[in-house]
């Protein structure tokens, strides 16, 4: 068994032809972290941080004014619900990041379309949303790359580079998640993306069994997972991305899982949840009040799980293929373990998740990621060989780590 660290040729500050200015919607959890990538590459001209709460960009500036390149940061009170102003805006950025709950990104995210800007989304866009844009925006100059963060996104970008290291890839294993450095009651976990509510859904995950992709039970088959430095966890089905199977280097694979770390004993409490419909979004009469279990849920669970300012998160990720290699047996496994950094006060999931996004912008409005051709691209379509080097090389620049090891 082979072990190094991932380390490209460092290139030193990005020089660009142009001048590059970034857009961040959002200065929420995620959005300060994009800012921050952004704003200290020497090629970034400008960052534009927008929010509808004047008190979150007001937070945001407060974060990031005496980093190194805080007087590039522009900070403006943008409603996604003003189609004009918005796009204006859009239009004068060479990419965007989306560092927004579901409801605002799905507003801003046709609208970026519109506007011809290259978004780096980190959502999860329906199906029957992705058709309709699709066709509506078939000729626009500028594209979305969908799920650009950790999971999805850092998660598959890995999976194709090790895949495309075998010949043939029989199984890929994912294991990714945020926790608590500290788990506490009830559930072991703290929020760390997406607002109040938690990641929770009564939906099935899915998993490729014999070739096939196929509903699982979410947080079914809890499996022990340990991470260097931090201990046993456990990781459950949450759902194996099906775009995956369209890669040439996946095309023969017989057993996927993607698989979210928690600490242990969360699948089984969470699963009890599930089973008692308190997971569901489907409205309830309760004497005469419409009631949704989940949000329910949330309100009751927030206060619990809410982060604190003393609280610091770690993220645990691991990405494992199996297969063959020059006609015998070869694993190729890459792991990361990253933490909160105390210098700056980000959570390690703004860093692993919105430094990725910011990148990938970076990347786009460089030209060094071309546009595709149509309007949505997953990150693993867009980003390999060169850009797979570009990308972790900048995140190592950032702090963020992995470790590959091989077999055969």
């Amino acid at each position: 068994m082979n072990y190094y660290i991932i380390h490209t040729e460092s290139k030193g500050p990005f020089q660009a032809e142009a001048s590059v200015r970034i857009l961040v919607i959002g200065s929420g959890l995620m959005g300060p972290a994009a800012a921050y990538n952004a704003m200290v590459d020497e090629a970034v001209e400008g960052v534009t941080v927008c929010d509808l709460s004047a008190a979150q960009l007001s937070a945001c500036r407060e974060t990031l004014q005496d980093m190194p390149g805080a007087d590039k940061v522009e900070y403006r009170r943008l409603d996604m619900n003003d189609r004009t102003e918005s796009i204006a805006v859009m239009k004068d950025h060479g990419a965007g990041v989306a560092a927004l709950p579901r409801a605002a990104s799905m507003l801003a995210l046709p609208l970026a379309l519109e506007a011809g800007m290259p978004y780096m989304d980190l959502t999860r866009v329906p199906d029957d949303a992705l058709a309709e844009w699709s066709s509506t925006y078939a000729g626009s100059g500028g594209f979305v790359i969908l799920g650009c963060g950790l999971e999805p996104g850092l998660t598959e970008i890995m999976a194709r580079h090790l895949a495309e290291q075998l010949d043939r890839t029989d199984e890929l294993h994912i294991l990714c998640g945020g926790i608590p450095e500290r788990p506490a009651p009830p559930l072991g976990y703290k929020i760390v993306f997406g607002g109040k509510r938690l990641p929770l859904r009564e939906s099935s995950a899915r998993a490729v069994v014999d070739g096939r992709l196929v509903d699982v039970p979410r947080y079914s088959d809890p499996e022990p997972a340990v991470f260097e430095g931090v201990g046993a966890c456990e990781a459950w089905h949450e759902g194996f991305m099906p775009w995956l199977l369209e890669l040439d280097a996946l095309k023969d694979l017989r057993s996927g899982t993607q698989k979210t770390v928690r600490w242990p004993g969360y699948a089984e409490k969470v699963t009890v949840l599930r089973e008692l419909g308190l997971l569901s979004e489907e409205p309830l009469d309760v004497d005469g009040v419409s009631v949704v279990p989940k949000h329910v849920v949330d309100a009751v669970l927030y206060p619990s799980v809410k982060m604190a300012p003393e609280d610091r998160d770690i993220t645990a990720y691991r990405v494992t293929v199996i297969g063959e290699k020059a006609g015998r047996p070869a694993t190729r496994s890459a792991e990361m373990t990253d933490r909160y950094d105390e210098a700056t006060g980000f959570t390690s999931m703004a860093r692993t998740t919105a430094f990725t996004a910011a990148i990938a912008a970076r990347m786009t409005a460089r030209g060094d990621l071309p546009h595709p051709g149509r309007p949505f691209i997953t990150p693993e379509q867009a980003i390999y060989g060169d850009g797979f080097d570009t990308m972790i090389d900048e995140l190592d620049r950032m702090g963020v780590r992995f470790r590959i090891s091989d077999s055969g």
